[in-house]
């Protein structure tokens, strides 16, 4: 289910975000020497990435790309994901009103999680990854929140159950 769209954001502040946002990564000791080895027109790129956010938040539909397929070759560990996030945690609070930047955010942080996931820098494994069936590993889920008193049908499948006492 999506959240609703805060009336105070609109495409005008996701593109100053973005704006301000990736001038902060250009400058990061840590993330500017990988991007600007990589980003040729940081105008186009803002635009690109405006695009991105739009669709993301304001469901605009603009963006067509594979993100994680732009990021699959370049050298990015979990510490580069740690200051990503805090980058746009940063902009986002210094420009957007509170409910706006908690929506950003919460994007961000999703976003940042499955991306980390499809490089590989997670440290867990999900259904075919662990070697285990998704349907199996759909069950052993379902079975082990129903021990724990958890609503199967909330369980989030790609979470651990809660440990025993």
């Amino acid at each position: 289910m999506s959240q609703p769209i805060p009336a105070s954001l609109d495409e005008s502040k996701v593109a100053l975000l973005v704006d301000h946002f990736y001038d902060k990564v250009r400058a990061d000791p840590l993330l500017g020497p990988i991007f600007n080895r990589v980003v040729d027109d940081w105008g186009a790129h803002k635009v690109l990435m405006t695009s991105f956010w739009a669709t993301v938040a304001l469901r605009s539909g603009h963006y067509r790309g594979n993100p994680l397929a732009k990021h699959q070759p370049l050298s990015i560990g979990v510490e580069h994901f740690r200051r990503w996030l805090g980058l746009w945690r940063e902009t986002a609070g210094e420009l957007l009103d509170t409910e706006a930047a908690a929506l950003m955010v919460g994007y961000a942080e999703r976003i940042g999680y499955g991306m980390r996931i499809g490089l590989g820098l997670s440290g867990h494994q999900r259904g075919r990854e662990s070697g285990i069936p998704i349907r199996a590993h759909q069950v052993a889920r379902q079975g082990s929140a129903r021990r724990h008193g958890v609503n199967a049908s909330v369980a989030d499948p790609g979470r651990p159950a809660p440990a025993t006492r």
